[in-house]
């Protein structure tokens, strides 16, 4: 097979371009969870999440929850408020 003059083949590199991103150190660990407010944001739709609610609050009743849920699998952003006043978030994703 001859090569044709003037052609250009186009492909794309199996290995990718990776991007920089932006790292962040990890968050100081509380030193207690009584009398802390914990946010629990749940998203998706899966049958975990109200044993693990009703689980979490009955095994740490001193700490204040919040929670909300949404069916999609884009987790909610906090409020400025929200943010100033919770001490801790447990995000989760199912789908």
């Amino acid at each position: 097979m001859a090569a044709t003059k003037g052609k250009v083949y186009k492909c794309l590199n199996p290995v990718g371009n990776q991007e920089p991103v932006e790292t962040f150190p990890l968050a100081r660990r509380l030193d207690k969870l009584e009398g802390k407010t914990i946010h629990l944001s749940i998203c998706g739709e899966a049958d975990i999440w109200v044993p693990l609610e009703k689980n979490l609050k009955m095994e740490y009743p001193d700490v204040n929850w919040t929670v909300k849920k949404r069916f999609h699998i884009v987790p909610l952003e906090l409020t400025e408020e929200e943010r100033k006043t919770t001490d801790a978030v447990i995000l989760g994703v199912c789908w």
